[in-house]
């Protein structure tokens, strides 16, 4: 036991831990670790795990809308690619993408070394109205003057070519800037092109999670009657973050 603990040590930074090193360490791993008896629970725990992973969604490092529920108090995390209900005794369930992401955050905002983030400010996803066709616009811009600039270049090494009786290798010299440029015109427009996708694509997964309309999940029906989520047949990845132990 020992000797795993100091290699656990060796391996793991823990003045720097994070859900990426959480979701590495080994159930063994976890154990020799930390101290069980110290975990935080109860409102405290549920507070740290709001501040956490509202900040990690506000990073763009987890797509999730984050609630609080009440009678009994729990934190619900959800997305068009599943959910996670999480429990003041550390108990989670749930399924999908949005379960493997939050479980790490239990984890760690359960250990009193710990250091959350600060809850960020009101809604952390934008409105989909509110979401840019893209951010790269300042590059694409510059990108077309340089195409513009090597196919003018290009135009005029052919017309001086023709006109001018200027060499051959002028008119050569001339076909390849015009080239150039075309392929530049041509990746601006791609760009825009996947910038206007990725960005419809993204308003679409804020509405399917109701963040322009009434609608929301059916499982939330559910968990606004019930105590907890009851399934006749659950979901096999449905488990605790205490199983990680």
């Amino acid at each position: 036991m020992d000797e795993l603990r100091r290699q656990v040590e060796e391996k793991y930074d823990f003045d720097d831990f994070g859900p990426e090193d959480m979701a590495e360490m080994t159930a063994r791993e976890w154990e020799v670790a930390f101290d069980h008896d110290s975990w935080i629970t109860g409102t405290e725990l549920l507070d740290r795990l709001e501040a956490d992973v509202k900040s990690r969604v506000a990073q763009r490092d987890v797509f999730a809308r984050v609630e609080r529920f009440a009678d009994p108090d729990r934190l619900v995390a959800y997305s068009d690619e599943g959910y996670a209900v999480v429990y003041g005794d550390g108990h989670v369930e749930g399924t999908g993408r949005v379960l493997r992401d939050v479980k790490p955050s239990v984890a760690l905002v359960s250990m009193e070394e710990y250091d959350p983030p600060e809850m960020p400010d009101g809604e952390v996803l934008p409105r989909p109205l509110d979401v840019p066709e893209g951010s790269g616009e300042l590059g694409n811009r510059m990108l077309q003057v340089v195409a513009a600039i090597q196919l003018l270049f290009g135009i005029g090494l052919i017309v001086g070519a023709v006109a001018f009786g200027v060499n051959l290798i002028g008119g050569v010299a001339g076909l390849f800037f015009v080239g150039v440029g075309v392929a530049l015109f041509v990746v601006v427009a791609n760009a825009r092109l996947s910038d206007k996708f990725r960005a419809e694509e993204y308003r679409n997964r804020l509405r399917a999670i109701g963040l322009d309309s009434e609608e929301r999940p059916e499982f939330l029906e559910e968990l606004e009657q019930r105590g907890r989520l009851e399934d006749d047949a659950p979901d096999p990845e449905e488990e605790t973050n205490r199983d990680a132990a």
